[in-house]
This record gives C-alpha cells, structure tokens and sequence, in this order.
C-alpha cells in the first residue's frame, strides 16, 4: 500500500513537471542556431556585466521634514582675511534678539592681502569648482559620496614685522542660538553696551578704511567633508574706502549619512550686494562685511542608498531570461520565413520544369515531307 501511494506521488511530481525534456533524437542542431545562440550569450554577458557596475553604484535621495531642535546651539565657522590692520576692526554676532555674542573663538593673525602662488592657485582651483557647481547641480552628489577633504596648503612663515603686513586674518569659530542674526566685520573692537551694540571706531582714521576681503571659508554647524560652501573662495577688492558689503544667507539644516561620513550639517544659499557709503549722495549705512543669515524651518537629510542584492538578481535573471526567449522567438520566426521562400522557390522550379515538355510539341513540317519532293 504504501509503495502504491508512493508511485502515484510520484506520478503526479511528473505530471506537473513544467519544463519536459526532448529526447537526443528528436534535437536537430544547425549551423543557424548556433550562431543565433553564440550571439545571444555574448550579449547576456556583455548586459550582465554592465548590470553588475549599476548595482555597485550608489544615488543620493532627498527627504525633507520639519526641524525640530531649538534648543541646540548654531556653530559659525569663519576664515576670512581683510584689507586692513587687526588693530582697527572688530568681529562679532548679534542675534535677532539684539544680544550680541562673544567672540572669544576668534583669532586675529596679521597677513598680506596679496597670494603667494600656491595658494592663489589653490584658489583659482575653488573658483573653478564652484562655477561647475552653479552649472551641473549633481556634481554636489559626487562630493557627497567622495567626502573630499580639501585645505589651502600652509602658508609659508612670514618674516615681516607685523606692523609691515597689510591686512588681517580673522578665523575662529563662534556658537550663537539658533534665531536669525548678523555676523559683521566692521571699524572698531566692540565693546559690551547695556542698551545695544557699538564698535569703538573714533580714533580709526577714514584714510585706513578698505574692506576688500577674502572668505576662504565660512560654513555653518559641523564641518563636513566634501561640502564646499557657497562663500568659499569668494574675493570682493573696493577701490573706494567707505564700501558696504551685505551677504543674506538663508541656512537649511542637513543631516547627511553616507557610506564614508555621517553627520548633522547645515547647507546654506546665499545673495550679494554692495554699495558706497556717501551720506551726501543719500547713500547712509556703515562701512564693514554684514552677514545677515536666518534658519529656514525645514531640514533637508541626504541619504546614500544602494541597489539591494535580491534586485540586481531579480534584474539579471529578467536580462537572461527575456534575451534567451526572445532570441528563441526571432530564431522560430526567421526560420519559418526561410522555410516558406524554400518551399516556394523550390514549388516553383518543379513547376516550371513539368510544364516544359507540354510546351515543346514535335513540328508537322519536319514529320510530313512536302508533295513535290514525295513526287
């Protein structure tokens, strides 16, 4: 009993075989078809292997969502040199709420203005990158995967006195609330005012004002490899004294994880505009570097993902599959069509060759001989 039960399993396995074998003597191999099968493994591999470089590669995805955190502190992170001895001007935050923080994480370094060659190439090179990132927008995914860590090279050690060099590097960074505010390098050191915010700017001369300058960095949170920040690299020279230069920077909050760094920066945008300062010609202000920034609400995080394993075999077995029945197809089709030409053409030739001697009768003039010869 049991060995009956165990045959009719068996018989019904066999009956639902899908994929039924064809006997040796029944397969017909031809020249044709293995040239159409050669030509369809080739390009199996060929699409198989370029399906492989499309699983390894990765792709950024953007989400965006409400941000949430109020109560953490907004790090600035600044590197900007300005045409003008340390002694006469001063740096500092005011936040929206009129209070002004300390600036204690700033340095004041004596420099010259002008470059030395490897660092105004160093610069040239920012420029270029940053006119590429204006044009092609996804070269910034690039840099995200990339995570480059790039710095100017060391600026070789100065042997002027200080009161020789022309100009003043203010780098540092400061920690500010994370409420809109105007960080601004202006005449003068600050001073702490009960009833507002002043700069000691009498005794400086408007002779020795000129606020040409240079950001070789200023970024915003924790600064993240292969993020190049709006302002880097940025020049502005004034030929007149009393310049305003005015930068309204919007800050978007990012988190950004991928497969070499993870981190919670911010990204910012950024718009320029500049005047002179000629009270007589109605133009009012104070000369200086303004940089009003303000925290949009919304936070932006930037995800590296990857093509999972079970898609790329899904993917590789529709190439295979798909190619392999479809070159089966075509050969079924071209073979069929030059089998009915054959025919035809043979049907034809057959034809023509059995209606040829119906056509050639014997003539009755060479079996009949004319009378007067028979006389």
């Amino acid at each position: 009993m049991r060995r009956l039960t165990k045959k009719k399993a068996l018989t019904l396995v066999k009956e639902l075989d899908a994929f039924p074998k064809v006997p040796e003597s029944y397969v017909e191999s031809t020249a044709s078809g293995g040239t159409v099968s050669l030509i369809a493994f080739t390009l199996m591999a060929v699409l198989a292997f370029l399906e492989f470089f499309v699983y390894r590669d990765t792709w950024m995805k953007y989400e965006y969502e409400v941000d949430k955190d109020f109560s953490s502190k907004l790090r600035i992170n600044v590197d900007i040199t300005v045409a003008m001895r340390c002694q006469y001007i001063g740096a500092d935050v005011l936040d929206l709420a009129e209070n002004m923080v300390a600036s204690d994480g700033l340095k004041y370094e004596p420099v010259n203005f002008e470059l030395s060659p490897e660092k105004r190439l160093w610069h040239m090179t920012l420029l270029h990158i940053q006119e590429r990132l204006r044009v092609e927008h996804a070269l910034q995914d690039v840099l995200f995967k990339a995570a480059m860590k790039g710095a100017p090279p060391a600026e070789p050690q100065s042997e002027d006195s200080p009161t020789t060099l022309n100009a003043c590097r203010i780098h540092g960074h400061l920690y500010v609330n994370k409420v809109a505010g105007n960080f601004h390098v202006t005449v003068g050191k600050s001073i702490p005012h009960p009833r507002g915010h002043a700069h000691l700017a009498a005794l400086v001369s408007h002779d020795t004002y000129n606020f040409s300058h240079r950001i070789d960095h200023l970024s915003f949170g924790e600064v993240v490899p292969g993020i190049i920040s709006p302002l880097d690299g940025t020049e502005k020279v004034s030929a007149e004294s009393n310049h305003m230069f005015q930068y309204f920077i919007t800050i978007v909050p990012t988190k950004l994880n991928t497969y070499k760094v993870s981190a919670e920066t911010h990204q910012y945008s950024v718009t320029e505009r500049e005047r002179v300062i000629n009270h007589a010609a109605g133009s009012h202000g104070v000369s200086g570097i303004f940089m009003k920034y303000d925290i949009n609400s919304l936070m932006v995080k930037v995800t590296e993902q990857h093509m999972p394993l079970w898609q790329f075999l899904v993917r590789l077995c529709g190439i295979i599959g798909g190619i392999f029945s479809t070159t089966g197809m075509l050969h079924g089709v071209i073979g069929f069509l030059v089998d009915v030409i054959c025919c035809r053409f043979q049907m034809g030739i057959y034809k023509h060759l059995k209606e040829v001697p119906l056509n050639e009768k014997p003539n009755s003039e060479t079996l009949i001989p004319p009378e007067n010869d028979a006389q």
